[in-house]
């Protein structure tokens, strides 16, 4: 099926825009090492090309005054804490606590204002604090960026919308290990959960948000 094709099929049945609300979030997922490391199993350059593009984006949101969330995925030694997950991927050993490849990518270094979520699976919100906190915040609006486009982000988007959050994704700031799964995902985000979108439109939305706010 061609592009095209595939965009006629879903005309007028999965295209409603729900776009932004008032109070956003970023949701920084698992932008870490094992993923931006040459060799590393995890490794796509094109999670490096997204951390790059999400340097502007974050600092939009600290303009705007946007609480950034970030995610990590860490396991105690044993893995039990992963389940069957665990075992289906064994390569997360990467993720066990302590592990240098599970740190943060150092370009996009939490500051002391942002949240740090630890997860053992896919979603951010599945078995984490993520839920509560977005509610204490006020937050209306998530925006997902992170790895892997195909797995956690479209996990997280699938979660947000069941949550009750608008869901928004600048495309340039979600990277996969390969093209194929990335822009399935993202077509597929598009389609069901929430607004796929140049970055420069999330980065400008942001922006009115802070003008608004220092006005």
């Amino acid at each position: 099926m061609t592009d095209a094709s595939r965009a006629d099929n879903y005309r007028g049945v999965f295209d409603t825009r729900l776009g932004f609300g008032e109070k956003p979030a970023v949701i920084v997922i698992d932008f870490v090492k094992a993923y931006t490391t040459q060799g590393a199993p995890f490794f796509g350059q094109g999670v490096v090309d997204a951390v790059d593009h999400s340097i502007p984006l974050l600092a939009a949101a600290r303009r705007a005054g946007a609480p950034i969330i970030y995610t990590q995925v860490v396991y105690h030694p044993s893995g039990l804490d992963g389940g069957l997950f665990f075992k289906k991927v064994p390569s997360l050993k990467l993720f066990i606590q302590g592990a240098p490849l599970g740190a943060i990518d150092e370009r996009i270094t939490p500051l002391p204002a942002d949240f740090i979520v630890t997860k053992q699976y896919p979603s951010s919100f599945f078995g984490t604090s993520l839920g509560s906190t977005l509610k204490t915040l006020g937050i209306d609006t998530t925006v997902l960026i992170g790895c892997s486009t195909s797995g956690c982000v479209r996990a997280t988007a699938v979660d947000a919308i069941q949550h009750g959050y608008r869901v928004i994704v600048p495309k340039e700031c979600c990277g996969d290990r390969h093209d194929a799964p990335h822009d399935a995902a993202l077509f597929d985000i598009n389609a069901k959960y929430g607004d796929v979108m140049p970055k420069a439109e999330v980065i400008s939305w942001l922006d009115q948000l802070s003008k608004r706010s220092n006005g």
